[in-house]
């Protein structure tokens, strides 16, 4: 089945799954606000503990279908210490027949071995942050690999027996070029990938591409020009025939992150790791963020999921999202009728689709305006 269908999302929906957080990395990109620290790698015992007694500690819930160690660079740490944190999940909540276990993993950290100790713990999928195949791109962003380590790391997840391999490339930098851009996703395409990932770079505050930018040492990304971007990818990953299942991800049939795509249709899922969230009977959990907290056990702090999210979550993805009292309110509205006449918002069925999917981001402001008063979500899944 095409992964943009509806009747995948729908069977998303009901998926139950985890994250794991592993935060553990060998430097910060600057432009990387996710909870990571550089470092810190002798702490990895101690947070292994920890987050073997977190999975203990959470109420039973049955099977889980996918189960996503993001990061940070899981691969980073002894395979060992993944191995008991699948097997604390399998011994409390059991993992289904085929589930997907996926890690993130970088190029240079990469190698036969690691890959096929990997494969025999139960992973399946594999998820490598390339973002360039232009070695002056990569300098800027901050990476520590060189393109052939890329094509290497596919070849040896491949030998390794490896079920999908992803790709994650960004596009934007100031430095980078169209032709540069072209040739990159020209490049991953050719090692024929299962899943490709295209994400525009952001500037965040509190990253060291935020301070540059804020100190007009480097122009920020030309929206522009990153659409420009966009476009071209999705013209060259097509013809490579993947399919866009959401803004920036597309898949070979049966090669979606199972995991990411339950969480932007709405399922529920667990969250183990400093800073993790969950979304469990209704409610959002959120760990601590800073990683000497939740070595200490410090609680969650707890919020009431609504309705806005889900729409939210679910405008992402290609298929749409079930419309519902507050889609029909949006859809009703006077932006809701401006965007339906700039061709942005569109209607299949009681699905709504954000049919020009770089303006995303507009239809969930206009989204939030229908109910400014309520509290912003944080939430963090994350994506491969």
């Amino acid at each position: 089945m095409s992964p943009d269908a509806p009747e995948l999302v729908d069977a998303a929906s009901r998926l139950r799954s985890a994250y794991v957080h592993i935060p553990f990395c060998a430097a910060v990109c600057p432009y990387c606000d996710f909870n990571v620290v550089s470092g810190a790698d002798h702490l990895s015992g101690s947070y292994v503990d920890r987050l073997v007694a977190e999975i203990g500690d959470e109420p039973r819930w049955g099977s889980l279908g996918a189960v996503f160690f993001g990061g940070g660079t899981p691969s980073r740490i002894d395979p060992g210490l993944l191995q008991r944190v699948l097997e604390a999940l399998a011994d409390r909540f059991g993992l289904e027949p085929g589930a997907e276990v996926s890690l993130e993993a970088n190029p240079e950290d990469w190698d036969p071995e690691r890959a096929a100790r990997l494969v025999e713990l139960g992973f399946d999928r594999v998820s490598f942050g390339a973002q360039s195949f232009d070695p002056q791109v990569l300098t800027a962003l901050g990476r520590r690999h060189e393109p052939t380590q890329i094509e290497e790391a596919v070849r040896a997840a491949r030998q390794a027996g490896f079920r999908s391999v992803n790709l994650d490339l960004i596009f934007g930098h100031p430095i980078e070029t169209l032709q540069s851009w072209e040739t990159t996703v020209a490049r991953a395409v050719e090692l024929e990938p299962d899943h490709l990932s295209t994400y525009a770079l952001t500037v965040e505050r509190g990253t060291a591409l935020g301070r540059w930018v804020s100190a007009g040492l480097l122009p920020p990304p030309d929206p522009d020009d990153q659409a420009d971007k966009w476009e071209v990818a999705q013209e060259i990953i097509g013809s490579a025939g993947l399919v866009r299942y959401e803004v920036s991800n597309s898949a070979r049939p049966g090669h979606h992150c199972r995991y990411n795509l339950a969480v932007w249709a709405g399922a529920e899922y667990l969250g183990f790791g400093a800073g993790a969230h969950s979304y469990r009977n209704g409610r959002r959990r959120r760990n601590p963020r800073r990683i000497d907290a939740y070595l200490r056990g410090l609680p969650p702090a707890e919020d009431p999921a609504d309705e806005r999210e889900r729409l939210m979550l679910g405008l992402r993805l290609a298929a749409g999202v079930r419309a519902g009292p507050l889609g029909e309110a949006l859809w009703d509205s006077p932006e809701g009728a401006r965007l339906r006449e700039a061709g942005v918002l569109a209607r299949r069925g009681d699905r709504l689709v954000v049919t020009r999917p770089l303006l995303t981001d507009h239809v969930v402001r206009a989204l939030w305006e229908l109910q400014p008063d309520q509290q912003a979500l944080a939430v963090s899944p994350y994506e491969c």
